[in-house]
């Protein structure tokens, strides 16, 4: 992958010794080129030059059949013999260095084996074809998800179509991305010898891409290098001054941590629990982080105690003790064993104080917690190796059917997140989005985005289901997380049983109910907009009012929703010029047909018996009303109550009037005003109100709060006109609410 060489002026960051794995030491590039200028040795015969690799594949499988590692480094050292990286070592040597980073993780034969040949159809006359005849499909594909378009085809596009192209084939073998994560650390730390404008650009799309993928795929080992040595390259100075801190730390003679570590082995030790209590220091960045958010760094602030237990019991055994022998941190416990991260880290996060004030963070996890920590989806080895059947017999075939037809079919994410840890929610969201991206452009642009959002939450449906979304994800977020497009005609939600609107920022954890309409014609308001916080709401809403030209109500109404009552007898959402309309709320349904269309029974024109009626959304006349009618465009007859402001204005312009009175049906429309005091959940409360009496919410509007008061109108859909002194009685009885009425009806204007 175009990789760089060490510019011996340009040292890269020091990070500091850390006991989270067993170090091993780096590849000697000099004596990797040596053994690569001589060739591979005889067949059946591992090649020197890859010593380093069986050895860190052997210590995680010690089983291993090594024959495609041989055959693959004699294709690799075969075909990138002659090419050499700007440092003058020879090329093999980056792909040596490449496999000993995925083989130190932990990474199973099939990925080192696609590793080590993971620049051949780039670089090289190797095809892919000849990839798959000598090493399987699976090799192929792996090899095929990290190869590079090139940029005489794609020209400006190219970079983002690659990633495209590489984040597709992960949703199909997560492989692929440990392959280019750890290709871009090698990268990484042989940058030196570029121009430092390229550095820059390199630096930057791993910050915004590379890392955030590696955080979300739980591999910290490469996450937090990757971080350092973005930090030395973007902010050089900072890093300076980072390095020199951690230095200064180190020359000290007294280690709080260190005093720390051992009175934890005491306490662990006399109540019987076997336990590895290890330092683990911050990497650069992390110290960097910490110093801008408390200021003067103490000796414990460099880094944290991890405790390693056998047993998730342990870790609860380790957590007791410490709380009971040691002085807690009540406010900085968080258990991720109970609840794991989206990203598959599992641990206990407490701290310990002691009479100075010195505060040690604690970790507390399982030898195999820690190594899912570190390598993430590398330590989950080969998930596709083994039929379901020699994992659990029927019930393994069946919860890979369930994973399989999830992912197929576009099931609900969150179902075969916890089916299948290979295909997590996030990236089950992305490959959805990616596709309505319409140009490379949007795409690129759109995954920075996506990817900055580095927190995710947990929601949970009625059904037991789970939904995950990024931190700050709305109920609009939620509706097309579950429904796809079909969200255009979500109505609102019940956020923990509460009528909620659509704009209601989610918590962690939270039941969220949506509500849908039945109106396929509905679709969502350009207010959506400011509320979606993910890429696939955004795009799919984008899509739909570019399809929906001068559709959009603009007040997060439905599109064929009503529109406001004018002096051209055009009916609609009235209460008021000026009236400001907010997002419908839970309980909203999109009126059908046309706006204020009633059953042919409700109200007729005398002499006219098949002419359409409406009935005007400004004063929503029911049964009994002394009602008028003016014929509008289309032959439409609008019906307003006598009373109403808008009859005058329309008589003054020359409408014609239209005698119309009330069929057989009980059935009514009406506008309601509720004058309250402003408090939390008034409009939650009001429209549970209102649902519990039976009444459809046609539409609702919300002004400013004014002097501590508030003014809801809603229009609603009652079974029978009788009903409607019981409906404004109870939402009287809601508490705030002072006075509720039909919608008032001004003289009009002269």
């Amino acid at each position: 992958m175009s990789a760089e060489a060490t510019n011996p002026a340009t040292p890269g960051p020091v990070a500091p010794a850390a006991p989270r794995r067993r170090s091993r030491p780096r590849i000697d590039l000099r004596r990797l080129g040596r053994a690569a200028l001589l060739g591979p040795t005889s067949r059946g015969r591992l090649p020197d030059a890859i010593s380093h690799v069986v050895e860190a594949h052997r210590a995680h499988h010690p089983d291993a059949d090594l024959e495609p590692l041989r055959r693959a480094y004699v294709l690799a050292e075969s075909s990138h013999r002659g090419q050499m990286r700007k440092s003058g070592e020879p090329y093999i040597t980056h792909p040596l260095a490449v496999t000993l980073i995925l083989a130190e993780l932990g990474a199973e034969t099939t990925t080192l084996t696609a590793s080590l040949l993971h620049d051949t159809v780039e670089d090289t006359d190797v095809t892919l074809d000849q990839v798959g005849e000598q090493f399987g499909e699976e090799v192929r594909f792996l090899v095929d998800g990290v190869t590079k378009l090139e940029k005489v085809d794609y020209g400006a596009a190219a970079e983002p179509e690659t990633f495209r192209k590489m984040l597709v084939a992960t949703g199909n073998d997560v492989r692929v991305m440990s392959i280019k994560l750890a290709d871009r650390l090698h990268n990484m730390r042989t940058l030196g010898v570029m121009r430092p404008e390229k550095q820059a650009r390199i630096a930057k799309v791993t910050h915004e891409v590379l890392i955030p993928l590696a955080e979300r795929l739980g591999v910290q080992a490469l996450k937090t290098e990757l971080e350092d040595l973005v930090f030395a390259i973007l902010h050089p100075e900072e890093y300076a001054h980072t390095r020199e801190l951690i230095a200064d730390n180190a020359s000290r003679p007294d280690d709080p941590l260190t005093e720390f570590a051992e009175a934890m082995r005491t306490v662990l030790r006399d109540a019987g629990i076997q336990a590895e209590v290890l330092i683990r220091p911050r990497h650069f960045l992390s110290v960097h982080r910490v110093s801008r958010k408390r200021g003067r760094m103490r000796g414990c602030d460099f880094g944290r105690l991890l405790v390693l237990v056998n047993e998730d019991a342990d870790c609860y055994a380790v957590l007791g003790e410490l709380h009971t022998c040691m002085t807690p941190v009540v406010s900085e416990f968080k258990d991720f064993i109970a609840v794991p991260k989206f990203n598959l880290y599992q641990s206990l996060h407490t701290a310990v104080a002691r009479a100075d004030g010195q505060v040690a963070e604690v970790l507390i996890r399982t030898h195999q917690m820690h190594k899912v920590a570190e390598a993430g989806v590398v330590a989950l080895g080969n998930p596709y190796a083994q039929p379901a059947e020699d994992q659990g017999g029927e019930a393994g075939r069946a919860e890979r059917g369930a994973a399989e037809g999830s992912r197929a079919e576009g099931g609900p994410v969150g179902d075969g997140e916890r089916v299948d840890p290979t295909r997590p929610g996030w990236l089950s969201r992305l490959l959805d989005w990616q596709e309505g991206a319409p140009d490379p452009d949007t795409f690129w642009s759109t995954l920075r985005e996506d990817l900055a959002q580095d927190r995710e939450i947990t929601v949970f449906r009625p059904d037991g289901g789970t939904l995950g979304l990024p931190e700050g994800a709305t109920c609009v977020d939620a509706a097309y997380a579950q429904y796809g497009d079909d969200a255009h005609a979500c109505m609102g939600a019940r956020v923990n049983g509460r009528l909620a609107t659509l704009s209601t920022v989610l918590r962690d954890g939270d039941t969220v109910q949506l509500l849908m309409g039945q109106d396929p014609a509905s679709g969502p308001s350009s207010q959506w907009l400011e509320h979606a916080q993910t890429p696939a709401a955004r795009i799919a809403i984008q899509r739909w009012l570019a399809a929906h030209p001068g559709a959009d109500t603009g007040s997060g109404e439905p599109a064929d929703g009503p529109a406001p009552c004018g002096a051209d007898g055009t009916d609609g959402e009235g209460g008021g010029a000026g009236r400001p309309a907010t997002e419908r709320p839970a309980g909203v349904r999109a009126a059908s047909g046309e706006p204020g269309a009633r059953p042919d029974t409700a109200i007729t024109v005398v002499g006219r018996p098949d002419a359409g009626v409406r009935l005007a959304g400004c004063c929503t006349p029911v049964p009994s009303d002394e009602v008028t009618g003016f014929a509008v465009r289309g032959g439409v007859v609008t019906v307003h109550r006598a009373e109403c402001a808008a009859v005058a204005r329309l008589a003054k312009a020359g409408r014609t009037e239209v005698d119309v009175r009330w069929g057989d049906t009980t059935e009514c429309r009406v506008t309601l005003v509720a004058e309250s005091f402003g408090r939390p959940h008034l409009l939650a409360d009001l429209t549970e109100a209102i649902a519990v009496e039976g009444a459809e919410i046609v539409s609702a509007t919300v002004e400013p709060p004014s002097q501590q008061r508030v003014r809801h109108t809603y229009t609603l859909q009652l079974p029978d006109a009788a009903h409607l002194p019981t409906l404004m009685r109870a939402m009287r009885n809601v508490a705030g609410v002072y006075d509720v009425s039909r919608t008032p009806h001004h003289a009009p204007a002269p």
